[in-house]
């Protein structure tokens, strides 16, 4: 997702930043502010990647992050930091001080291998200077550790540990995945979110007002070939969800409360 460390082979995420950043530049008749947050899911923890504090210390001595719902269903995250982001740039530099202390280990198919999962968000609000409107909406890009068998690989201590809780994660996404299928076929009625944590935060990005998009790595081993297979089937499923979208915005009571004292003033002369 972030890519190889030069510029010309960088990854989805930062490609993103170039896209945004480009398309603000192109309207300048609208405010557009940005704010990025960046979620580590590790052993079924979750912890932010954009605390300073933790770059300075192991992760068992990282603050967790804590979900929370309110009375209207919408789950709330605590001890995850948000950070307004005003160029390509500053989100660029939030993304590579992430990246420096997520959890990576050497396995026998990779020698820098993500062992955890990662959310990286972008939430926007965007109004025209000629209205009084504000739309928002959020871009979660997810980057999601490959599934293991560990039995192939004769992994061993935190490895293994680590690879349960991968394969686990994504067993449940895949439960969630399917759900939502039946659901739109009438089916079924539950969806089980709450099973894991990444399913909780990522809800209202599958079943909610959003578009999902999901692009598959598979390996070209033929030794992996049963797992190339059962990504393709994920991907598949993926693919077939279905949700009706809709533009968030709100009016701005600040803004016509200025305009309309403008507007008086103006009928007062």
């Amino acid at each position: 997702m972030s890519g190889a460390e030069s510029w010309k082979l960088r990854g989805l995420i930062p490609r993103s930043f170039e896209y945004i950043f480009d398309e603000f530049e192109k309207q300048p008749e609208l405010e557009a502010n940005v704010y990025v947050s960046y979620l580590e899911i590790y052993n079924e923890n979750g912890y932010d990647l954009l605390d300073r504090k933790h770059a300075e210390s192991s992760i068992d001595k990282w603050n967790k992050i804590n979900l929370y719902e309110d009375d209207y269903g919408n789950i709330h995250m605590r001890n995850l930091s948000i950070h307004k982001c005003s160029s390509e740039d500053d989100a660029i530099d939030l993304l590579m001080m992430g990246n420096f202390i997520r959890q990576v280990s050497s396995t026998p198919m990779n020698l820098a291998s993500s062992r955890s999962h990662c959310v990286f968000t972008l939430a926007f609000e965007m109004r025209s200077q000629f209205t009084n409107v504000v739309r928002t909406s959020k871009l979660h890009l997810v980057d999601l550790a490959g599934s293991e068998r560990v039995f192939k690989k004769n992994s061993e201590g935190a490895i293994v540990e680590e690879a349960k809780y991968i394969n686990l994660s994504l067993t449940y996404l895949e439960q969630v995945i399917v759900a939502l299928n039946e659901k739109a076929r009438g089916t079924r009625v539950h969806i089980p979110y709450r099973n894991s944590l990444m399913t909780t935060i990522l809800r209202d990005s599958l079943g909610g007002n959003c578009k999902t998009v999901m692009i598959a790595t598979l390996s070209s081993e033929l030794e992996n070939l049963d797992e190339s297979v059962s990504t393709a089937k994920f991907a598949q499923r993926c693919a077939k969800l279905v949700n009706e979208m809709r533009v968030n915005e709100y009016v701005d009571l600040s803004v016509m409360v200025k305009q309309l004292s403008e507007e008086n003033s103006r009928l007062r002369m």
